[in-house]
């Protein structure tokens, strides 16, 4: 049996006090920054592959279904609004197409084709990375998709939270994050799904970070879509620059970015 899938170490649940499970659930989660430590090496080496290929105007796409896949479109989506990078070069597929974001879509992660299918259509070729995000790392969408890709030279990761799995055997670049059971047995939405989520901050934001989106520690490419960012990118400038806030709203207004107003005036236009 899985790790992923192996009983939780607690029993009789539905008998514990609301402060039992809260305080239960909560040392479990404090587990999962532990495992995800000691496979920092592996994070790394996938970080600096990515890099490479973007800097060359490669992608990254992750795949995956149900929690999985949820993440990794979460992920992908936030890329653009944060540090300014164009739509298109990180994305996240799900299996079952967007529909299966909000409701499950029967039987989509069992079609071990359909993947392929789906990066065809966003035409990824061997410029791109591909990483396969399954917590049993045994989903068929995943496997399928990640072998296709392999076949067609694309450099291939995975996320998963079992070891020496079928996604893994897939990835050149496997991430093993062994969580061990689930407070409630199986549920890998769990600590599962926060293991991959993690990781998956840790490899979007180190490459957003080594692609030069971030300055000193400051989103400085973010989109300004709502007015928490607007102030935010005021302050930005409020702080680097040395102006009040009147003038520091003047000149976003005026340059439309944060980077471009600290660029004009820092000399590194």
């Amino acid at each position: 049996m899985s790790t992923t899938e192996s009983a939780s170490h607690y029993n009789h649940l539905e008998q514990m006090s609301t402060r039992d499970l809260l305080a239960n659930i909560n040392r479990e989660d404090k587990t999962v920054p532990d495992a995800i430590e000691k496979v920092i090496p592996q994070i790394e080496k996938l970080v600096e592959v990515i890099v490479e290929k973007m800097k060359t105007g490669g992608r990254l796409f992750y795949i995956g279904a149900g929690t999985s896949g949820r993440l990794g479109v979460v992920d992908a989506s936030e890329i653009p609004p944060t540090y300014g990078m164009p739509q298109g070069k990180v994305i996240g597929i799900i299996a079952g197409g967007d529909q299966a974001i909000r409701k499950a879509v029967e039987h989509a992660e069992d079609d071990q084709e359909q993947a392929w299918k789906d990066l065809q259509q966003l035409s990824i070729s061997a410029t791109d990375v591909l990483i396969g995000i399954a917590a049993s790392g045994k989903t068929p969408y995943v496997i399928g998709g990640l072998k296709d890709a392999r076949n067609q030279g694309i450099i291939t990761a995975s996320i998963t939270c079992n070891a020496n799995t079928a996604v893994a055997k897939q990835a050149d670049y496997p991430i093993e994050v062994i969580v061990g059971p689930e407070f409630v047995t199986g549920s890998t939405r769990m600590k599962a799904g926060t293991a991959q989520k993690l990781v998956l901050n840790m490899i979007s934001t180190t490459v957003m970070i080594k692609l030069g989106r971030v300055k000193g520690n400051k989103m400085v490419d973010m989109q300004l879509t709502n007015n928490k960012l607007i102030d935010r990118g005021m302050r930005m400038i409020m702080e680097e620059l040395g102006v009040d806030q009147q003038k520091a709203e003047a000149l976003l207004n005026e340059f439309g970015s944060v980077r471009r107003v600290i660029d004009s005036f820092t000399g590194h236009a």
